[in-house]
């Protein structure tokens, strides 16, 4: 069974498996499809459309399928490696391990946010933008420039102790968990991170920047956290909802896979704590 450990605990050579597969799927042209449907989906999201990875129930387990079937295709190249995540409620500073120029690299550069260490540093020849939200073709970061602070644990905390899944309207006005952790709604969670990145991560060709894996493995690590402490709360809607997946409908792209598929994810991995 494979393990998803917090990045903060990760040996050098598992870090560097990590980078060197990642490296390997973008040079195979199988990255740029990830961030191609990434963007394709948050850009057709709406409230009062029909919408599956954002601003609706299907956010996450769409995110964790979406996160299983990238790192299927890491272990095509690695079969030792999985998706680490990013804790940032601990790491929380730009000068963070997981910034080292030995495994996600640092923040941007002020003149032009182009980040300049680590392997994915343009200037490595390794990692060009090719699904771009403008013409630059570098990994662009802005780390703490338009919100300044990551969400601290006490959030987290009062997120998790939300009850009721989601709720009607089913979109960004719900309340409920899944919308405060999506950060549509109360502390704003998952999308104050991106944000706080700044460059890729705040727009939709986010998966541009390796860290988005790793914080949506957090987010997805949460999820599993809050069906843990709520067993009896499940995924809603259930059925009959207009332009949201319900329990048992299948979610786009795959067609062949339902939130119901994916609210165990011990078939598929665990997280180490």
């Amino acid at each position: 069974m494979a393990v998803r450990k917090n990045q903060a605990t990760l040996t050098a050579t598992e870090k560097r498996n990590f980078v060197n597969a990642v490296l390997a799927l973008k040079k195979s042209g199988k990255y740029d499809e990830f961030v191609r449907t990434h963007n394709e989906f948050i850009m057709s999201d709406g409230d009062d459309t029909d919408r599956v990875g954002h601003r609706s129930p299907s956010f996450l387990p769409w995110h964790r399928r979406f996160l299983l079937q990238f790192e299927q295709e890491l272990q095509r190249i690695d079969s030792s490696v999985t998706l680490p995540y990013w804790d940032w409620t601990a790491d929380r500073t730009t000068t963070a391990s997981i910034w080292g120029a030995d495994f996600l690299g640092g923040n941007g550069r002020s003149r032009d946010a182009q980040v300049t260490t680590g392997p994915f540093a343009y200037s490595t020849g390794q990692w060009n933008i090719n699904v771009s939200a403008d013409s630059r073709p570098y990994l662009q970061r802005e780390m703490g420039t338009s919100v300044r602070a990551l969400p601290t644990r006490a959030e987290v905390d009062s997120v998790l102790a939300m009850a009721v899944y989601d709720m009607a309207p089913w979109n960004s006005a719900s309340d409920g968990f899944r919308n405060n952790l999506e950060g549509w709604r109360g502390v704003n969670l998952h999308n104050r991170v991106h944000v706080w990145m700044g460059g890729q991560m705040a727009t939709g060709v986010s998966p541009n920047d390796p860290v988005f894996w790793l914080h949506h493995c957090f987010i997805d690590k949460l999820w599993a956290d809050w069906q843990r402490m709520h067993p009896t709360s499940g995924y809603l809607p259930t059925g009959g909802t207009t332009n949201v997946v319900d329990l048992k409908d299948t979610m786009r792209p795959w067609n062949n896979v339902t939130p119901a598929d994916m609210l165990d994810h011990t078939k598929f991995y665990t997280y180490d704590r």
